[in-house]
């Protein structure tokens, strides 16, 4: 104890360097780890720099600079995407609340209403439709309550197939058959009607969604034209992926029936006078001509009987009454007027086409890349 006493700065010195050395030796070996992680990452680098200068197009050199014009180019494709996204405008849903605001009332509410005007539209442009039928949401019919967390969904496929209803009723097709859509609701899970859906799903990158419809409907060539029209020209990006079309057999319509409510029109009958013996026919032929004299005086006043003339042309009888309604019997059958050509038969047309809705994600906060200073020179 004594010796500690008499030693105490030195014994306290002691026990500091050896804590020192011994958090000196852990620095070091902390650092010679780093210093190896930092050496596999620097052999990484040059690994990757030798493999982009062994490419085409490489990085460049002090000449070109393709790093600079890679930059330049995803900043056009950046600003082209943004004067493009015009053309892709978003199909408002139904309805159009704020994230939160949509309620099972709502929603049950918006839904009757918009059923009921696409029916009310179909009857008006003169379009069939099944009997009972909610364009694919059959399974939310007649529903005040819906399954949780569906109900965003469900209002943006209501818009779209309103969308869609709309080119559909503005082509003035015959019928609409089916109208079916991806599930996306646990109701659509258990409900039975598997007519309305598809087994596709949407398709989701870092652009757009894609989301697939299939449209079944009967119409002519020149409907189907304007539905195709009618989908390039939207503004919401409705894009034909596929397209299935036959020819249906012909029905009560193609034999000369009408459409319902129509007048048919009455046969053309035609009508020939009764068959004259000689002497009549004679007869008949010296009072016409009888008239014809006294009619025009074509001698003038004169003393005596005046020569009775015989017409150059038979007169056309006049229409006697009769039984009968055909032809003179034994006058001549001349050669049946044929009708007039048929340009273009055709029938009606089965059509089955997929179709894609294309909506862009929203734009990023920080989607704009500063342009740098270009330099000469081009990528090769």
């Amino acid at each position: 104890m004594s010796w500690i006493k008499r030693n105490l700065y030195f014994l306290i010195g002691s026990a500091l360097a050896l804590a020192l050395i011994a958090l000196a030796g852990f620095f070091l070996y902390t650092m010679w780890q780093l210093n190896g992680e930092n050496l596999g990452k620097l052999n990484a680098d040059y690994a990757t720099l030798g493999d982009l200068n062994n490419k085409k197009p490489h990085p460049g050199n002090d000449k070109i600079d393709n790093i600079t014009e890679a930059i330049n180019q995803t900043t056009q494709l950046l600003a082209f995407k943004e004067k493009a996204r015009a053309h892709f405008q978003r199909i408002l849903p139904i309805p159009d609340l704020p994230k939160g605001q949509l309620t099972d009332q709502s929603f049950a509410t918006n839904f009757s209403r918009t059923i009921s005007q696409l029916q009310r539209d179909a009857t008006n442009a003169s379009i069939g439709l099944p009997a009972d039928y909610y364009f694919s949401f059959q399974a939310q019919a007649r529903k005040l309550s819906f399954a949780a967390g569906s109900l965003e969904d469900l209002s943006v496929q209501l818009g779209e197939v309103k969308a869609i209803c709309d080119v559909l009723f503005q082509a003035k097709i015959n019928t609409i058959d089916a109208i079916r859509r991806e599930r996306i609701s646990p109701d659509d899970l258990t409900s039975s009607g598997t007519g309305d859906y598809l087994p596709d799903k949407s398709l989701t990158n870092a652009q757009a969604v894609i989301t697939p419809y299939e449209l079944t409907f009967r119409c002519f060539s020149q409907e189907l034209a304007n539905v195709i029209a009618g989908f390039a020209c939207s503004p919401y990006s409705i894009v034909v992926k596929a397209l299935n079309v036959e020819g249906l057999a012909p029905n009560a319509l193609d034999t000369g029936v009408g459409p319902a409510g129509s007048t048919p029109t009455p046969p053309v009958l035609s009508y020939a006078p009764p068959a004259l013996s000689p002497e009549a026919e004679a007869e008949r032929r010296r009072q016409a001509a009888a008239q014809a004299i006294r009619r025009y005086n074509r001698y003038g006043p004169s003393v005596g009987p005046r020569p009775l003339m015989r017409p150059s042309t038979p007169a056309t009888p006049p229409p006697q009454s009769g039984p009968a309604l055909g032809p003179r019997a034994g006058a001549p059958s001349g050669p049946a007027k044929p009708g007039p050509a048929i340009a273009l038969d055709e029938k009606q047309l089965k059509v089955v086409m997929l179709v894609s809705i294309v909506k862009l994600e929203s734009k990023p906060a920080s989607a704009a890349v500063v342009k740098p200073k270009p330099k000469p020179g081009a990528a090769k």
